[in-house]
């Protein structure tokens, strides 16, 4: 893997932040659906963002 630069190590740094706080934000709000399907579907979008999460940490090794 070529050499990270700074710059690009604080833009992946603020991604994987971002995309942490997204899914806490999705699990807290599903957690508090009363309604089924918005519940499944705060859920379904919790769960793509971890997957954003586990594919850029696949990436850097």
């Amino acid at each position: 893997m070529p050499q990270i630069t700074e710059k690009e190590l604080d833009a992946i740094n603020q991604v994987l932040g971002e995309e942490e706080l997204h899914v806490k934000k999705f699990q807290m709000l599903a957690s508090q659906a009363e309604d089924p399907e918005v519940k499944k579907q705060l859920e379904h979008i919790a769960s793509k963002h971890q997957g954003h999460l586990n594919s850029i940490y696949g990436l850097l090794g």
